[in-house]
């Protein structure tokens, strides 16, 4: 981060810097979260402790069982996230662009119609059209969830100050020195709230996989419904919440430590 970006930052006033980063009350965040995880942790260890299971209900809840879902929920929330960042960031710079800003509405248009079809009906969409299995959840993940990370990459660069970009050029900074010594740091927090929103809707979405073949949780979620055993409907929402709640939290915190000092 060059010293022109650190003085931006610091040139910031207070409510400048509680709108402009997502994540100041990283406090709230990064002390609540856990304590949430740890409640529904003992609630999780408590009804496998004391719950009366049939053989049914043990088959289902088979410790292998939940480490291969837990596994591919895991793959699937990776890949698809890492791909939405793949895609969003460059194209989010894109189309921030002089000269290329006319394309943003298009592309907005068509981001936003992704979020516009309910998840399950995008999965099968997509099923229908590539086939089922773990590819397709990904691909249809990807699309789910590029608006958050787009839209905060185009509206943290956007309301970068003007004027700090004009010193950098003053300074003999070409345009690429400017995006990524004084704009990409100074919008960053926003950038990285957006991650984390991809992050969380795709680790909640993930669960929806077992419909068209995909794995994950949600086979133990499934299972417990069609078979009507509560137990395994209960520990399958269970581990999707904590699943969720872990990785939200990993993901303020890293949310936190990447903020750019002064910011």
């Amino acid at each position: 981060m060059s010293d022109l970006a650190i003085a931006a930052a610091e040139a910031q006033s207070p409510d400048d810097v509680e709108s402009d980063a997502p994540g100041r009350t990283w406090n709230f965040d990064l002390i609540i979260t856990p304590i949430a995880m740890g409640l529904l942790l003992v609630l999780l260890v408590t009804v496998w402790q004391f719950a009366d299971m049939d053989v049914t209900t043990k088959k289902i809840l088979a410790p292998a069982n939940l480490r291969i879902q837990t596994w591919q929920h895991l793959q699937i929330t990776f890949w698809s996230t890492l791909l939405v960042i793949s895609i969003a960031i460059p194209l989010g710079i894109f189309i921030t662009r002089e000269g290329f800003k006319k394309f943003s509405g298009p592309i907005l248009t068509v981001a936003n119609s992704g979020q516009a079809i309910p998840a399950y009906g995008l999965l099968v969409l997509f099923a229908a059209w590539i086939g089922t299995g773990m590819r397709t959840v990904i691909i249809a993940l990807i699309v789910f969830g590029i608006l958050p990370v787009l839209r905060n990459t185009m509206v943290g660069l956007e309301q970068v100050d003007r004027s700090y970009m004009e010193a950098g050029k003053g300074m003999g900074y070409s345009g690429f020195q400017v995006l990524t010594r004084i704009e990409l740091p100074l919008a960053v927090p926003v950038i990285l709230a957006g991650v984390r929103t991809a992050l969380v809707i795709n680790v909640g979405t993930a669960a929806l996989a077992t419909f068209i073949g995909g794995g994950a949780l949600g086979e133990t979620i499934n299972s417990g419904l069609k078979l009507q055993r509560n137990t395994a409907l209960f520990v399958g929402a269970a581990l999707v919440g904590l699943l969720a709640l872990t990785i939200d939290w990993l993901a303020a915190l890293a949310q936190y430590k990447l903020k750019p000092k002064g910011i």
